[in-house]
């Protein structure tokens, strides 16, 4: 062992081998990947001053930590060798094999993008190319997670625009990834180094919050574990017990974007239970529920319904003496390790290698994702599918023959169809759920029973669908049959698109020069023809308004090249056109296709008021109404006018909106019954209500409720204000 191998952190990456019983031989070809690296990486240094070999022997010792093979980790030391050094895949083919070549090849990042493409593109293509790697080889993936989780722990050294960008794209495709990998370690630690840099107030004062209370918390969970103890090992005295606090992300998550309170996260304490076997997990499940009182409603049995990444557990949420909520969480050692490295724990504890096409099983979702992007012609579209297809809540729904289908979160009939059978997708007519007629766009909730109605003459899918359809699956199946089926009616759909697009953005040439901007437009976006893009915006794989920016850049250039400056007035607010993919909330932002979209609570936005988006920092487009005190007058005079963009509602959605009204009124007996019962007459919905006293005999009651619109709130304020000692009701920021 030379000085530098210890000074490096190898000597303690060779600890870990040891204790992990390698076989000598393996430790010393890895000796030999780490001499390699170290000479092809001589002199050249992080951004910390440090020497880069440090890097690449951090994420070594991650996934010698994880118990991943000899492969993986000489592929971690030498991940970075191909492209940031001379060395060749050749030459590392060469002298440690081809199985370590392919993975180093997986994990370098894409080269030779076209100057010309964006950083959404780029972005794409890189995990694009990783995905296909995952495909021949799922330790790619796993090393280029080991390898992301360094560069988070170490991202403070980097500019603050690249500490953003890369704490994003960890927080919307790498820890998505991880989290559909199973591998919880790598997800948490992940989601909360990201959200250090994003909202870096917020963490802040939940790590405070945390470490505050972290005696008194340790102290409920020792006194809750010893209690469940005594009692559980009466029965099965083999249960192993240990405790959790939830991860800062997972508490950010639920406070900030879904607007908690800290006393209103149920599961912010957990209980595990690991036994011997499913029948001691129900067993204990019986043990905990007769000692406890279980919440309704927060039961889930994972055991039985597995999620898409394997995770197999029983949860309950109970509240103890103390009156505090707790979850309990109950699972075998297989399941234990499958939770906490997911598809890694097929090296770590050699689960699956009996049955292999157990372990093919766990990676089928791979292929089927790539699949599903060959109908896209839009290279972004990979990206979107991670941030909808790969989110952590799921919903489980029944067919009539009792077969569980697990969908996202936010999930339509349209998804339970094809999620079925592509064939079911295109013959259904309509739906039941739980034996009532409902409409394709219903989203599904846990535990209903679906059933499909079917045609034995298939029209075919509805291109309003694509509107409906949240997972990529059920979106590349209803864009392959167009592809397949509708060639002239894409075409025609999609040039009409493009002339609407064109008219309303102003973009007028004589028609021969028309013809030769559209050829350019359709081989930027590698189609041999610009009929090709027609049929392709007409069918759904490429989506238009995501390009327009680039489009009016190219025209605004064109202009100039003619001599002719760009008119340079406003353009009319936007309007929802007709083939635009619009925002769950009904939300149309102009320039940004599918994007979240959140109401600020300040002003409580409804259909009907005029409104405007702010781009945040990581969490989407607020949207606001104009008259709101937190919009600045002129926009173009303030700190960041290039975050404010134009919102408009569209006309088609039909949501609920949540409000929150202050009414002023005489503290009179039967006050509150009154105003509930003409609510209840009006069939309107009361999410909370509270009330503040004032010393003049008056008060005021805060009523949170559901409208549908402007106009809706501004009926039922006027039938509320009929009721006798109410003196005033007004929207609320509150």
């Amino acid at each position: 062992m030379t000085e530098q191998q210890g000074e490096y952190g190898f000597e303690k990456l060779l600890e870990t081998l040891r204790e992990s019983s390698f076989p000598e031989a393996e430790i010393t070809r890895i000796t030999q990947a780490y001499v390699f690296a170290r000479n092809a990486h001589e002199g050249q240094l992080r951004r910390s001053g440090e020497p880069y070999i440090i890097h690449p022997v951090a994420v070594a010792q991650i996934l010698a930590e994880m118990g991943m093979d000899g492969d993986s980790i000489c592929a971690a030391l030498l991940h970075d060798v191909v492209e940031d050094t001379p060395v060749t895949d050749q030459q590392v083919k060469a002298s440690f094999g081809e199985s370590v070549e392919q993975l180093v090849d997986g994990v370098t990042k894409i080269g030779q993008i076209p100057f010309s493409a964006s950083q959404e593109e780029q972005q794409s293509e890189n995990i694009r190319k990783m995905f296909l790697a995952m495909a021949r080889d799922i330790r790619v993936i796993i090393i280029k997670l080991a390898d992301r989780v360094h560069n988070m722990r170490t991202l403070s050294y980097m500019p603050e625009e690249k500490r953003r960008f890369k704490a994003k794209e960890t927080l919307e495709i790498y820890a998505p990834i991880a989290h559909r990998l199973g591998i919880r370690a790598f997800k948490e630690e992940l989601e909360d180094l990201a959200i250090r840099y994003l909202d870096p107030v917020a963490y802040e004062e939940i790590s405070k919050t945390l470490e505050s209370q972290v005696e008194s918390r340790q102290a409920f969970l020792d006194s809750i574990q010893k209690e469940i103890a005594e009692r559980v090992h009466r029965d099965v005295p083999n249960a192993h017990l240990s405790g959790r606090i939830k991860s800062v992300h997972g508490i950010y998550r639920k406070t900030y974007m879904l607007g908690r309170t800290i006393d209103e996260i149920y599961d912010i304490y957990a209980v595990r239970i690991i036994v011997d076997s499913v029948f001691e997990c129900y067993y204990c499940l019986g043990i905990i529920h007769d000692m406890f009182n279980p919440l309704p409603g927060r039961f889930k049995d994972y055991i039985s319904t597995p999620k898409p990444n394997m995770y197999q557990s029983l949860h309950t949420t109970v509240i103890g003496k103390a009156g505090i909520p707790f979850e309990v969480q109950i699972r075998t050692w297989e399941m234990h390790h499958t939770a906490e490295y997911g598809i890694a724990a097929h090296w770590k504890y050699k689960l699956g290698i009996e049955g292999k096409d157990k372990f093919e099983e766990r990676l089928a979702w791979i292929r089927q994702l790539l699949e599903n992007q060959k109908e896209s012609d839009d290279v972004e579209e990979i990206v979107n599918v991670i941030k909808t297809d790969f989110t952590p809540d799921e919903v489980f729904a029944f067919t009539p023959k009792g077969d569980v289908i697990s969908l996202p979160m936010g999930s339509s009939i349209v998804d339970f169809a094809y999620a079925i059978h592509s064939a079911v997708g295109s013959k259904m007519i309509g739906a039941k759920v739980d034996g009532r007629i409902t409409t394709l766009d219903h989203k599904i909730n846990n535990g209903e029973i679906i059933e499909i109605l079917t045609t034995t003459n298939p029209r075919g899918p509805s291109r309003d669908w694509l509107k409906i359809a949240k997972t990529s699956s059920a979106r590349s199946k209803i864009k392959s049959w167009f592809k397949k089926e509708k060639r002239d009616e894409n075409i025609v759909e999609g040039r009409a698109e493009v002339e609407r697009e064109f008219r309303r953005n102003n973009i007028v040439l004589p028609e021969k020069q028309m013809l030769e901007f559209l050829q350019k437009i359709a081989e930027k976006q590698r189609f041999s023809s610009v009929d090709d893009m027609y049929a392709s915006i007409g069918y759904g794989g490429l989506t238009l308004t995501r390009i327009m920016p680039r489009i009016k850049e190219d025209y605004a250039r064109l202009q100039k090249e003619n001599g002719e400056e760009p008119k340079g007035e406003e353009l009319p607010p936007v309007q929802p056109p007709k083939k635009v993919m619009r925002s769950p909330e009904g939300i149309i932002i102009e320039g940004i296709d599918n994007c979240l979209v959140k109401f600020s609570r300040c002003c409580d936005p409804l259909p009907g008021d005029e409104i405007i988006g702010f781009i945040t920092r990581g969490h989407g487009v607020s949207i606001h109404t104009r008259q709101c005190p937190n919009v600045p007058k002129n926009i173009a005079l303030c700190a960041e006018p290039e975050r404010w963009v134009k919102a408009a509602w569209d006309q088609k959605a039909k949501s609920d909106y949540r409000v929150t009204l202050g009414v002023t009124c005489i503290n009179r007996v039967g006050m509150l019954a009154d105003l509930s019962t003409a609510l209840a007459n009006m069939h309107v919905m009361i999410h909370s209500l509270f009330t503040k006293e004032s010393k003049d005999s008056r008060a005021v009651i805060y009523l949170t409720i559901t409208v549908n619109s402007a106009e809706h709130l501004r009926n039922l304020s006027e039938k509320l204000k009929k009721i006798k000692g109410v003196l005033a009701v007004e929207r609320s920021g509150l």
